[in-house]
Parts: C-alpha cells; structure tokens; sequence
C-alpha cells in the first residue's frame, strides 16, 4: 500500500488547534511555538484524510467508468482542503476543525444533467461508505449562484485503512456547463485579489455570475437562483453588465493575464500535482509527485512559510490529485485562467436578441489530444524519490 500520513494527535488536540487557529496570528518569538504546533495538528487532521480520499476517488471513477460515462469525457479529480479555506471556514461558520467535513474532497464532471443524476443515484443504490448527508445546490442553488450535488460520506476502511474508518470525504458532482461557472468565478476572484466564491468582491461581478447562473440552470432545465429574473428581464441585466464591466474582453484577456512558469510535460503515470499561482505576478507553477506523501510535505511548508514570513510573496497553492495528467487542467482551469467555455457563453448571451427561444450553445466535448513522449529533462531527480 502507498504510504499515507496518520494522525499523530488527540480529538482535543484538533478542537484546541482549531480555535487557535481560527483567531489572529501573529508571529513572534513569544507565539511560534503555539503557532507551529496548532498547525502540525492541523495538518496532521487534514492529511490523515488522504488515503480515504484516494480510495474513494479511486471507486468514483469506477462508478463512472460502470455507468458507461468514460467515453463522454467525465473527469474526476480529488484535493486535500487549503487551511485558508479551513481558517476562513473556521471563522465564518463556527464549527470546530474537527466537524468539517470537507477536508478531503473529490469531484466528478460530467457533460450532461442525465449523466449527473445516474451518478448520483448509483451512489443512494451501492455505496460501501456512509452517506450521511447530501447538499443538492442543483435543485436549490447558493444566493451566490453555486450549483452542483453533494454527497457526504464517512469512510469505511478495511484492512490496512481500517483506521482511517470515519473520515469524513466529500464527493461533488457538477455538469460541465456548472464546472465552467464555478472555475471562472474562482478565475476571475484569483486575478483580482478578491473571493468571489465566498461572495465578495465587486458587486456586479457577482451580480453578473449569479444572473448567468440562473440562465445557465434555465438552459439544464433546473431550479433558477434564488430571487434572480427571469427570461428577456435577466438576459437584458447582463447585457448591461457585461458592457458595464467590459466582462468579455476581461475573460478573453483573462489567459494572457496567467502565465506558466515553465513547459508543463509530465510522465503520464504521475496523479499528484501541487499547483502554485503567485499572486503578485500571476504566474503558475506545477509541481508533479508519484508519491502523496511528498506532495503534502510540501504543501505543508508552502502553508506554515506563509504565516512566518509576512513579506513573503502571495501564494494560492493547492494539491490536487487527477485520474489521468491530460484531465489536469481541464479539472482546475481556474489557476489557468482557462475560462474560454464561459467567455463564449456569455458572448453569446450578450450577442442574441430578446427572445424567449434563446439557448445556450452546447457544451464541447474536446476529444483527446495526441499522445507525445513525456519530457522529463526539467525534473530534478528527487522529485520522483519513493519513501
């Protein structure tokens, strides 16, 4: 079995790092000690929900492939939670680091809302882990617009993940057309330093997201968002937007905006990649891991550099795991600044006349590219070290 972390620590422990966590730091001499050890429990908690995310990941793709869906280009990806998000959540919703239950998270795309709800209802048929909660955001979307289907399990391990039993993986599914809204919402919050996905920022932007939502689940045949208009009145507001915020030429600059900090060719066997985007000059890195465990190490350590060093340069960092290397970006175009499938949206939306009839493109399925033999010179060699 592929070495995974375990927990080192005590529930207490958690709840105490939590709290610590959730308030101000400030690091000098009198408090790093306290600081590095609220975030060694914290990490220790987090990454001891790597194998069961793996494992699950691992049995979704396989629910997928089953139910026929490998050839209408489903992607799947998986993620440990940023402990930014975990202090943000933390701090809004007042629960303790050990209640939440998405520190470990996998994701299924999937081209239409039919292939969605079979996925779905396969999981409420054959499920060896729990499910102990579900948040349906398609049939009742977020204020915000957010929209996709939640399913909450409690892992169940056998064997040698025995002791990984009640972690707590949350597994989201999306429809392209809904993973093309929420990765530009979370594009355009990147470039500009604001968190549009938790709902601030620039009030039109969000307005403009929230209304193209609502055309976007109109066009899926699904529940609108919440108090948005309908019909000819809501396609007229984000006419006006879009012209307001010059939102299309923003989008079609958007790609430019990010820039790659090296050719990006990976061995096709390698899943864990730890994706860096530099705030400050928008530049992306990708650094690619056979093992997990050495890819959580250095997530750990982009994390704890950050609160140490206060001058030290801005970084949004995740580590992500995908089924296959070409599903990388495609999975998280959003550290990209891929938003090509909404730009052409909303130009279209913009660009049509008033009228009741009006649809939506279809979502493009883009067949594979060819394949080429990977270039590895760029590696360093310990990149690829096995523990």
């Amino acid at each position: 079995m592929v070495a995974y972390p375990h927990f080192l620590y005590s529930k207490k422990d958690v709840g105490r790092a939590g709290r610590r966590l959730a308030g101000d730091l400030v690091w000098n001499a009198q408090t790093q000690d306290e600081i590095r050890y609220a975030f060694a429990v914290a990490n220790s908690w987090r990454d001891s929900h790597a194998a069961p995310m793996r494992r699950i990941h691992a049995e979704l793709i396989a629910k997928v492939r089953k139910l026929g869906l490998k050839q209408t280009s489903g992607i799947s990806a998986a993620r440990l939670k940023r402990m930014t998000s975990i202090r943000k959540k933390l701090r809004k919703i007042r629960v303790g680091l050990e209640s939440i239950q998405d520190l470990g998270g996998c994701r299924a795309i999937l081209p239409r809302m039919e292939d969605l709800q079979r996925l779905v209802d396969a999981y409420g048929d054959s499920c060896r882990h729990t499910i102990f909660d579900q948040d349906n955001y398609i049939a009742e979307p977020k204020p915000g617009g957010y929209r996709s289907h939640h399913l909450k399990l409690k892992f169940a391990g056998t064997g040698e993940a025995e002791h990984f039993s009640g972690r707590r993986i949350e597994v989201q599914v999306r429809t392209q057309l809904q993973h093309t809204w929420a990765t530009a919402v979370e594009a355009v919050g990147l470039i500009r330093g604001e968190d549009l996905k938790g709902g601030a920022g620039n009030g039109d932007w969000l307005r403009l997201f929230e209304l193209v939502s609502s055309e976007f689940a109109e066009h899926e045949k699904c529940a609108p968002v919440p108090g948005a208009p309908v019909g000819r009145e809501r396609r007229q507001e984000i006419r006006d937007l879009d012209r307001r915020l010059g939102a299309a030429a923003t989008l079609d600059n958007l790609s430019q905006a990010f820039r790659a900090a090296e050719r990006h060719v990976f061995d096709r066997d390698t899943k864990y990649f730890l994706i860096r985007y530099d705030t400050a000059t928008n530049e992306v890195s990708v650094t690619a891991y056979r093992e997990p465990m050495k890819g959580i190490e250095s997530y750990e350590r982009e994390e704890i550099e950050t609160i140490i060093d206060p001058e030290r340069p801005s970084f949004d960092t995740v580590l992500v795991e995908v089924d296959k290397v070409k599903n990388l970006k495609e999975a998280y175009p959003n550290y990209f600044g891929d938003v090509h499938l909404f730009r052409r949206q909303l130009r279209r939306i913009s660009k049509a006349r008033d009228s009741d009839e009006f649809q939506l493109m279809p979502q493009e399925i883009v067949p594979p590219k060819p394949r080429e033999a990977p270039d590895l010179s760029w590696f360093t060699r310990d990149r690829f070290l096995r523990r």
